[in-house]
């Protein structure tokens, strides 16, 4: 049976798992899990791990001390079927992350609710939905006895809301055997869009020194911190190019001690992003040359860019086939840049063919109504099932 034949049967049968899919998805929005709680990450992920456990899933924990333990959850090859698209060899990577932006406690002040064909509450767009979307996409293959050629490895994160720094070595260790990395993290708008790329993203901090003095007897003695930091702020304000995708944004600013000292030092928190490649660093070469505007201040730049841009050319290709199965499923998928980032940057940045935004479709992640779309709950884990099977 042709894939064209084996996605209609797909498609009916998640669709006659919708309300499974919700009941699971209030578990795990019940289930919190903030990033900076180690206990909650940890007893989501094992949440998380019972339901792979049900489907005879090789379920790892790697465990971390300084944040939550990472799952990787491997799911074998069935090498009696050909690939049909990808012409690299490796496993299929498919990335998520356990953690939300959400206190514990936020579960009260916003309890999971369904209305108005929408399932409301913390992290279920971003990004419970897809840990969703990926255990029914494998009962749908095991129901139509349509099982992917490749071993698939579902890697699902504790700390990709705050920069992935004890994941990101383990990521890019997946990605470097992998033929394809597909990325759970919501889709974009209330369209579906996919996000085929992401911007570089970074946070660089300018530690300004001056020199203290009387600000009413003698402030020509001083150097003023605050001052070199407000010419700085300006300086890298014209960083900006919006039409390449520049963006260099000063948000954070502190400084002074009394309202009658002259300020010896101050401190600048920049937000750092850029389509490409070249422009990150181009960017990072103009932040390691800053020097001092006022005579006798010191500047010193930290940070920088963190994530690499996810760029076209690593997902044109997944694109393409994946609008190609969407409209063989009877819907339509569009593309997108978006302004931040995920995991898929660093798997994209090594080469590694990359699609993001497979995930939930839905509004207003990391806010109050953060909300999912019950009805394409279905048709994304269909997408995400034809992608598995075909790659």
């Amino acid at each position: 049976m042709s894939s064209a034949e084996k996605l209609p049967e797909i498609l009916g049968f998640l669709r006659s798992r919708e309300m499974a899919m919700v009941h699971i998805l209030k578990r795990f929005a019940r289930c919190e899990s903030p990033t900076d709680s180690k206990p909650a990450v940890d007893h989501c992920g094992r949440t998380v791990a019972v339901e792979w456990g049900k489907r005879g899933a090789k379920v790892e924990y790697l465990p971390r001390k300084d944040a939550g333990n990472h799952l990787r959850i491997i799911w074998p090859a069935n090498p009696a079927r050909p690939a049909v698209i990808c012409p690299r060899p490796g496993q299929i990577l498919v990335l998520g992350h356990l953690d939300t932006v959400y206190e514990a406690g936020t579960i009260k002040k916003m309890p999971f609710r369904v209305a108005r064909g929408r399932a409301f509450g913390p992290g279920v767009f971003d990004m419970k939905g897809g840990l969703v979307i990926a255990l029914f996409a494998v009962d749908a293959l095991v129901d139509a006895a349509w099982l992917p050629q490749r071993r698939i490895v579902f890697l699902w994160t504790s700390d990709e809301e705050t920069g992935s720094k004890s994941s990101r070595e383990v990521i890019e260790h997946e990605a470097r055997r992998s033929a394809a990395v597909l990325v759970l993290e919501p889709a974009n708008g209330p369209e579906g869009q996919l996000k085929t790329r992401r911007k570089a993203t970074g946070t660089a901090e300018l530690v300004i020194s001056g020199r203290a003095a009387h600000a009413g007897l003698d402030p020509r003695a001083g150097v003023n911190a605050v001052h070199e930091l407000a010419l700085q702020a300006a300086r890298l304000m014209r960083l900006n190019n919006p039409r390449r995708g520049i963006t260099v944004n000063p948000t954070i600013a502190q400084g002074g001690t009394r309202s009658n000292v002259i300020p010896a030092e101050a401190r600048l928190t920049t937000d750092l992003r850029a389509e490409t490649l070249a422009d990150m660093r181009r960017i990072e070469r103009k932040l390691k040359t800053l020097r001092p505007i006022l005579r006798g201040a010191r500047v010193a730049v930290t940070g920088g860019f963190s994530r690499p841009p996810l760029e076209r050319r690593a997902s044109a290709a997944l694109f393409s086939h994946a609008r190609k199965l969407a409209q063989q499923l009877g819907f339509s998928v569009g593309e997108c840049l978006a302004g931040g980032g995920s995991d898929g940057n660093f798997t994209a940045a090594l080469g590694v063919p990359t699609l993001d935004g497979l995930g939930a479709v839905g509004e207003a992640p990391h806010s109050p109504d953060e909300q999912v779309i019950i009805s394409a709950l279905p048709e994304r884990a269909a997408l995400l099932a034809a992608l598995l099977a075909t790659l």
